[in-house]
C-alpha cells in the first residue's frame, strides 16, 4: 500500500502544471496575451503593416493631378494626410482650411479632427484642442472613441510641462501620483467600480493613437506604459509597461531623459517579478529588429510598385492581405500572473492533503492487520 501511495504521488506531481519553471514566450503564452492586448506587443517593437514615404509621395503626386476645383471632400483629407505623414504640418493644414472653407459643413467631423491633430503635431497645441473640442462635440465616439483620450493626453502633456516636466512627463515625486492613467481616472471622474473598464478604454485608445499615428512618440509609449502599470491584473501589465517605457527610452535625445524612463522599466518590474531588465530589453531590441526588417521589405516594394507605375494600393492590399506575425524569442522570460501562482499552491496543497491520507491509510491498516493477527490464528498442532 505505502508503494502504491508513492507511484499517486509521482503521478499527482507529473500532472501538476509549473507555470513557475516555465521561461518561454511560448505560443500559448503569447496567444493570451493577444487576447488582452491585441496589438500592444507589436505596437511597442513597431511591428505592424504602415506605409513607407514613397507611397505618401505617390498618393501626393496622384492626388496633387487633380485641379482643386474638381476635389472632394474626401480628396482633401486624402492629400492633407499623406502631407502629415512625411512631416509637413504647414501643407497639411493649409489643406484642411481650403477644405473647411469649400465646405464649412460637409464632413466637418473629419476636417476638425484632421486640423486639430495637424496643429498639435506642429506644436500648437492650444489651437488644436479647440478643434479636438469642435471634433467631440459633433461626434463623441469618433475615431472608436479614440479622440476623447487624444484630448486627454495633450491637456496632460501641457499640464506637466506647466509643472517644468518634460520627458518623462511623470518622473521623482510625480509618477507616485499615477502618471497618465491616473490623470484620465481624475478627468473623468471615475469610480473605483468603474476603474477596470475605464482603463482599458483608454489604452485601446492610446494604442490607436500610436497605430494611426506615430508608435515612436514617447509621450504615447509613456501614457501606455501608466495605464498598464496601474491596471496591474497580472505580471502581464507589467511586463509590458516596461517595454514601452524602455522604448520611450530609444526616442528622446536626452540622455537624462533616456536614463529616468529606464527607472520607470525596472521600476514596473519590481517584486514580485524576478526578471532582470537586460534580458526584457534584449527581447524587445530583437523584436524592433524584426519590425525595422518588415518595415524596410514594405518601402523596398512600394518603391519597385512605384518605379513599375503601379497602383500602390492595389499592390500592398495583394501582398500583405494578412497581419505579420511577430515571432517569439526562445530566450524571453515568461511572466507568470499571480492568479496562477495562487491557483497552483493550491493545487499542489491539495495534492499533498490526498497523500497524506492515502499513507495515513495504509499505515492504519498494517497496523490494525497486525495486532488483530494473535487474537484469529490457532496454535499449531505437533505431529506424532
Amino acid at each position: 500500500m505505502m508503494r502504491t501511495a508513492m507511484v499517486l504521488m509521482l503521478i499527482c506531481v507529473l500532472l501538476v502544471p509549473t507555470p513557475l519553471l516555465a521561461c518561454l514566450w511560448d505560443s500559448n503564452t503569447i496567444a493570451r496575451e493577444k487576447q488582452r492586448f491585441p496589438v500592444a506587443r507589436e505596437l511597442i517593437a513597431g511591428h505592424f503593416l504602415r506605409h513607407s514615404e514613397a507611397y505618401y509621395q505617390w498618393r501626393i503626386e496622384r492626388g496633387s493631378q487633380t485641379a482643386p476645383e474638381d476635389r472632394s471632400p474626401g480628396d482633401y483629407d486624402n492629400l492633407a494626410v499623406a502631407y502629415e505623414k512625411l512631416g509637413q504640418h504647414d501643407r497639411a493644414i493649409e489643406l484642411i482650411q481650403e477644405k473647411l472653407k469649400r465646405w464649412p459643413r460637409e464632413g466637418r467631423y473629419e476636417s476638425e479632427a484632421n486640423l486639430g491633430t495637424f496643429l498639435i503635431h506642429a506644436g500648437r497645441y492650444t489651437e488644436g484642442l479647440t478643434h479636438i473640442d469642435r471634433a467631440l462635440e459633433i461626434n463623441p465616439d469618433g475615431h472608436f472613441g479614440r479622440e476623447i483620450y487624444q484630448k486627454f493626453l495633450v491637456e496632460y502633456v501641457l499640464a506637466q510641462r506647466d509643472r517644468g516636466y518634460q520627458f518623462p512627463l511623470s518622473q521623482g515625486e510625480a509618477a507616485s501620483e499615477g502618471g497618465f492613467a491616473e490623470y484620465v481616472l481624475r478627468r473623468q471622474q471615475i469610480g473605483e467600480e468603474n476603474r477596470l473598464s475605464a482603463l482599458r478604454d483608454a489604452y485601446q485608445g492610446v494604442m490607436g493613437m500610436m497605430w494611426f499615428g506615430n508608435h515612436r512618440s514617447p509621450a504615447l509609449l509613456e501614457a501606455l506604459g501608466d495605464l498598464l502599470l496601474a491596471e496591474q491584473e497580472d505580471q502581464y501589465d507589467r511586463m509590458l509597461a516596461a517595454r514601452a517605457y524602455l522604448s520611450a527610452s530609444y526616442e528622446v535625445q536626452d540622455p537624462a531623459a533616456s536614463r529616468e524612463y529606464r527607472k520607470k522599466a525596472q521600476a514596473a518590474l519590481s517584486a514580485p517579478m524576478d526578471f532582470e531588465l537586460s534580458d526584457v530589453e534584449a527581447d524587445l531590441k530583437q523584436e524592433i529588429e524584426q519590425a525595422d526588417q518588415l518595415f524596410q521589405q514594405i518601402a523596398a516594394d512600394e518603391s519597385k510598385w512605384l518605379s513599375a507605375g503601379l497602383d500602390l494600393n492595389q499592390q500592398f492590399a495583394q501582398t500583405y492581405a494578412d497581419e505579420p506575425i511577430l515571432s517569439s524569442n526562445a530566450t524571453s522570460l515568461t511572466p507568470v500572473s499571480m492568479d496562477t501562482v495562487v491557483k497552483q499552491m493550491l493545487l499542489y496543497l491539495v495534492v499533498g492533503v490526498v497523500v497524506l491520507i492515502l499513507v495515513a491509510q495504509a499505515i492504519l491498516r498494517r497496523l490494525f492487520r497486525h495486532l488483530r493477527l494473535p487474537e484469529n490464528s490457532a496454535e499449531p498442532v505437533e505431529s506424532l
